[in-house]
Parts: structure tokens; sequence; C-alpha cells
């Protein structure tokens, strides 16, 4: 009998110090993986920038953080638009590589992809560059935050304004994947139930550089929006195109509802004046903002100026590196557990939180596009048209679907 207590005290006394060990034990090293476009349509609201953000949030964090112990690694990759590329990568880094979350994403049908494998291995996602409202909705996961804009913010902002001021007719060119169904479907809705009729929409495979079919197709319908449910490069030459054949000089207008400021860099201010959309970040909206953009700036050797996924892949970076160093852990439910416990607070988009289903809450902005004698400097484009605080900006959490979430 004596030999079994001292046994017994003995796998107690080692469970107790194996308890204590692990808790100590916490691996400070950490591996950040930011995948997006790098070569292709998304490469300049996305790419190489989104990897100085995060570069530039993890400087932020240490600085803020003298006696943080974390090392950080940042790889890169590019999923090339391709849901099963992108997949594979995720795969990769987080079996083989040792990855603990992954960045950006652009591209809905790749970030739904790289949501389920994330969640597969426990594993983060900071998604910052995805349009589609899925990812806190009906496919929302414990391991996924979707950080800057999604498509029911951008419908809401941009097509009950439009409605209102008279566009209450609407033909879509949308782009054929997951986001532009998402972005018509929403927007749809919005100009529905703001009195508004839906009369048509063509699917537009992406990266298309002829839109000439596809504009006739709108111009027939003699609906009096044109809504391009598409983004940057397809946005760019849908607007030039459009311009090109008369379609805004013959009375229709044109609602982007995902645009840039690289889009508008890229469009100039002549043929991008007046444009109205919405966006969660502009580089000239307050001190700390133009700050942060200076350094982006000065980082991508001058290259552009912020895009609005770039400040937030910046915003989802740091708060992920707080989370984490907090946590303690590499368990990737129990770090965003702590995203979604700890308030937000950075340079570009200021004080937020993350909701239950994965949604960081901050106001969203219907800008207009300036004409060229109102720009007084590069890449002044943007006037602000209206806040929309975080109440009237993002889906209410119960219309959502999103499992996290339980309803009383």
């Amino acid at each position: 009998m004596q030999r079994l207590i001292t046994i017994a005290l003995a796998i107690g006394a080692s469970a107790v110090a194996s308890t204590a060990w692990g808790q100590a034990a916490f691996n400070p090293s950490v591996k950040v993986g930011v995948l997006n476009d790098q070569s292709s349509l998304y490469a300049d609201a996305t790419g190489q920038g989104s990897v100085v953000a995060a570069r530039l949030a993890l400087e932020d964090y240490l600085k803020a953080n003298p006696n943080s112990k974390l090392k950080v690694d940042i790889i890169v990759a590019d999923h090339q638009n391709k849901p099963d590329i992108g997949a594979n990568i995720a795969r990769q880094w987080y079996e083989r590589d040792g990855v603990d979350m992954i960045l950006d994403v652009p591209n809905s049908g790749v970030a739904l992809a790289v949501s389920e494998v994330t969640k597969q291995f426990n594993k983060v996602m900071v998604n910052g560059s995805a349009g589609t409202a899925r990812l806190t909705g009906d496919a929302c996961s414990p391991n996924t935050v979707h950080w800057t804009f999604d498509n029911f913010a951008l419908a809401n902002g941009t097509g009950r304004a439009v409605v209102a001021t008279g566009g209450d007719s609407w033909f879509f060119i949308t782009a054929d994947y997951a986001f532009g169904h998402d972005l018509e479907a929403q927007t749809s809705a919005v100009v529905r139930s703001s009195g508004g009729k839906v009369l048509g929409s063509v699917r537009v495979p992406l990266n298309t550089a002829d839109f000439s079919s596809f504009l006739l197709q709108a111009q027939s319908s003699k609906a009096k929006v044109i809504g391009l449910a598409n983004a940057g490069g397809d946005t760019i030459n849908s607007i030039k195109q459009a311009a090109e054949f008369g379609v805004v000089a013959s009375g229709q207008r044109l609602a982007g509802l995902l645009v840039f400021i690289t889009d508008v860099n890229s469009l100039g201010l002549k043929i991008a004046q007046g444009l109205q959309f919405t966006e969660a970040f502009y580089w000239d909206m307050n001190g700390d903002t133009r700050a942060w953009t200076k350094r982006f700036v000065e980082n991508i050797k001058g290259k552009q100026y912020p895009t609005m996924n770039h400040a937030g892949n910046y915003g989802g970076m740091l708060h992920f590196l707080k989370a984490i160093d907090a946590a303690q852990t590499h368990d990737g439910a129990k770090i965003v557990a702590k995203m979604k416990e700890l308030p937000t607070q950075d340079a570009t988009f200021g004080q937020g939180r993350v909701r239950e289903d994965g949604r960081h809450l901050h106001p969203m902005y219907l800008w207009e596009v300036k004409k060229p004698d109102e720009s007084t400097q590069a890449w002044d484009y943007y006037k602000l048209v209206k806040t929309l605080p975080v109440d009237a900006a993002w889906r209410p959490l119960d219309q959502g679907g999103c499992s996290l979430f339980k309803k009383e």
C-alpha cells in the first residue's frame, strides 16, 4: 500500500510540474503567411503593399511592447486567384512550415477555401481583402476574423446612396466567381428594399480585357445605373471602356461597388471624377492616417499609396500579435477568442472590436472622387460624402446565419 501511495504522489507531482512547464513553455516563435495576388488584377490593391503593412505592424507592436518575447517571421505566396492553389499553400504552410496565421487573402473563392483549411488545422486566418459576407455568415469559423470590408457594407453604403439620388433601376456587370455573385446579391437586395428594381445582369470571367459586349448589354437594358460588381483590374477596364463608349454621356450612371485608390490612380481624375463608392480607409483622413501613410509610401519605395486592404491588414496583423502574446498559445481558436475579447486600436482604423462572428467593427465611409481642379497634391482624390457608423455599416449579428452566434 505504501508503495502505491508513493507512486501516486510521484505521478501527481509530475502532472503538476508538467502543467506548470506547459504554461511556461510557450514558444515565442511565430510565423505569419501573407497570401494574396502578387502578379495579377488584385496585385496593386493587395500584393507587396500587404507585406509592407504586415511588417509595419510587427515593427510597431515590438516598439510598443519592448518586453515581448515574440520572434515573428513573415513569409509570402501568390495564390494566383485560384481556390485550389490557395488551399494547397495554406495546407502546406500549416502542416509543414509551422505557419500560425494567414493574412490578407483577396478573392472570395480563395478566402472561403483557406478559411476551411485554417479551421481543419486549428490555425488563424485574418482576412483583410475578400468581400464575401459568408465569412461571417453561414461559412463563419472560430478560426477566422474578417477585417476590412464585406459586400454587405459595400452594398449598403453605395447602393443605398445611389438609389436615394434617383438611381432606382440597375443592371449589373458581375465578376463570375464567389465575390461578384455575393456582391450582386447583396446590392440587389438593397436596391429592392429601397424601392428600386434590378433589370438584369451579365456574368464576366475574372481578369477580362474586353468589356464591350457586356457594356452593350448594360446599355440596351436602359437601366439608370450600371452596377460594377467587380474589382481591381476588372473595375479599371470596365470604367475606362464605359468612358470610351460614351455610357455616362448617354445618361447612364456607373456605380463602382468596390473601388480602391489604386484604381482611381490608374483611371485618372478626368475619367473617375464623380464616382461614388464605399471604403473603410483613406490616407488623408486625419493625422494618424497621414503619418502611417508616409511610412507606408517610404517602405514601398514610393510606388503607391495604401489601399483600404493594406490599412486593414496592418490593423489585423497588429491585433493578432497582441492576442497571441496575451493568450500565450499557438491554438488558433484560443487566439481568435482572445482577439474577440480584446479591443482593437490602430493608426489606420482607430478604435474597434471583433464581434462574435469574426466581423471587425469600425465605421465605413461613402466617398466621391474629386474633379481634377479640386485635387491639390499627389493622390488627393477623395472627398467625404457620408460616414456610416458601425450600426449602419454592418449586417446585424442575428441576420448572418453564423453558427457561432446563438439567438436568445
